[in-house]
């Protein structure tokens, strides 16, 4: 196997944006050149897809801890905040509309 290529699949450069067929090409394109043996192939281009899906993993969860750490910081409230205080809104609504069909009467 190329050592550049080594090099790339453990840097992990540019994996998470490359689908597995362009990897396919990729690998395919080195065994034709004769920079890799065909029985390698098949394992190469596992541990590429597996490497870029670990990324877009990593990828994933910052961007999700950067979202709540902004929302935080802007004092955005959670949905499940919201949702309780609807339900306490509700229990207040029904309570004042008790009220006042009691002063009605």
């Amino acid at each position: 196997m190329s050592d550049l290529f080594k090099k790339a699949i453990s840097l992990g450069v540019g994996l998470t944006v490359v689908s597995k067929e362009k990897v396919e090409k990729i690998v395919d394109d080195l065994v034709k050149r004769g920079e890799l043996a065909p029985t390698e192939s098949k394992a190469l281009v596992d541990r590429l897809v597996e490497r870029g899906e670990e990324e877009q993993s990593q990828i994933k969860k910052y961007i999700y801890e950067q979202v709540q750490r902004v929302l935080s910081d802007l004092d955005v409230s959670k949905e499940s905040d919201v949702v309780s205080l609807e339900q306490r809104i509700a229990v207040l609504e029904k309570k004042v509309l008790e009220l006042e069909g009691s002063k009605q009467e």
